[in-house]
């Protein structure tokens, strides 16, 4: 319902004209910004020398996969610091005894779980280790409590600890995205309860056809309630402009679970039928059809090599433990060869170096079949 009180926004605000920035251009805002950040890192650093951030709370936990996930979640004492997440039995056993887990995030894929009206609050963790990729399910009790730790995980999984300048703007982030879910805008509050927004009137040509999936239209009660909900809901960013609305329906779209996810049938070689697989932005996966659940993964970060024999089409992947290889059969092989090229030229780019586009490099990593 965001993404579609988001885009409602961004269309109706398209005529309006944006704020004014105080006289101020845009070279003293992003100056501004860069002071602020600057300012932030220097905090942390010297805040580094005293002191490592950690967290340190009581959340419940569970290992889908495992046979104890059918007794459901535990309720554990976990602690995260640097890019390590451990838990212990109680917060006593943490002062000094052996964890119960302790798992390196860096790599790791994080996923949200949650349903705001309902109060549900998950982050899903799927963490390479000695054994394997591990499934972990971790359950908190508020928003706040939420958005501190996807963030820290989120930061972990790229390499970042929380003593990164951009921890507690990734929680801001992840708190606004929560705050514009909840129909009421208010969060979770104590009692439950919290003064509810009223409802602002939609246009009169509003055609909820254009907004929501045609499959939740045919599951809804009917489109007034669909219509009615996202009344309630867009009380929430009625305020923001155009540009802050497709803003927010950005962010709120890089934070869907599967996002960037490319699917293709192919078949393996030796293989007898067809498989499905995905390819992500740091990752292949291999599916399974009947309930999308995730079969086996191989990740970009163990990638040796990949090569493609155009004569039968074929693509052989080289990971470090194992070789893959395998047909398209929903698209050319040239389309998969693209997608991985292009992810890992992505991977090669961050903030922290140069952002001159490098053509020669997008080119020997994308093409090959010229």
């Amino acid at each position: 319902m965001m993404m579609n009180v988001l885009q409602l926004q961004a269309q109706l605000a398209r005529d309006s004209p944006e704020p004014e920035g105080n006289g101020r251009d845009d070279v003293d805002v992003l100056l501004d910004e860069l002071e602020q950040t600057l300012d932030a890192a220097a905090i942390g650093r010297r805040s580094d020398l005293t002191q490592v951030p950690e967290l340190g709370e009581y959340l419940k936990y569970m290992k889908p996969k495992k046979l104890a996930a059918f007794k459901g979640f535990k309720r554990a004492f976990f602690t995260f610091r640097d890019l390590y997440l451990s838990y212990h039995a109680s917060g006593a056993d943490a002062g000094g005894g052996p964890p119960l887990g302790h798992f390196n995030l860096k790599g790791c894929e994080v996923s949200p779980d949650i349903s705001v009206a309902q109060g549900k609050y998950q982050i899903k963790l799927l963490v390479p280790t000695a054994e394997g990729m591990t499934d972990l399910v971790l359950k908190c009790d508020t928003e706040l409590q939420y958005a501190k730790w996807m963030a820290a995980c989120r930061l972990a999984s790229r390499g970042k600890s929380m003593a990164d300048a951009s921890y507690q703007s990734e929680v801001d982030a992840i708190k606004n995205l929560l705050k514009m879910q909840n129909a009421n805008g208010n969060g979770r509050h104590e009692n439950g309860t919290g003064p509810k927004k009223q409802s602002v009137q939609l246009p009169g040509d509003f055609n909820v056809d254009e907004y929501v999936s045609g499959r939740y239209v045919r599951r809804a009660r009917s489109k007034q309630s669909l219509q009615q909900r996202i009344s309630d809901a867009h009380s929430n960013v009625k305020n923001l402009s155009a540009t802050d609305a497709k803003l927010q329906y950005i962010r709120a779209w890089q934070s869907l679970p599967e996002v960037g996810t490319h699917y293709f049938v192919v078949r393996f070689r030796a293989g007898k039928k067809p498989e499905l697989i995905g390819v992500a932005t740091n990752r292949i996966v291999k599916i399974n059809p009947d309930n999308g659940e995730t079969l086996k993964t191989w990740r970009f970060a163990q990638m040796k090599k990949w090569h493609v024999n155009w004569e039968i089409r074929h693509l052989k992947v080289q990971f470090e433990d194992e070789d893959l290889e395998f047909k398209p059969l929903s698209a050319d092989c040239k389309v998969v060869h693209e997608f991985i090229g292009g992810y890992i030229f992505m991977s090669m780019r961050n903030k922290e170096q140069s952002q001159t586009l490098d053509e020669e490099m997008f080119q020997k990593l994308t093409g090959g079949w010229q």
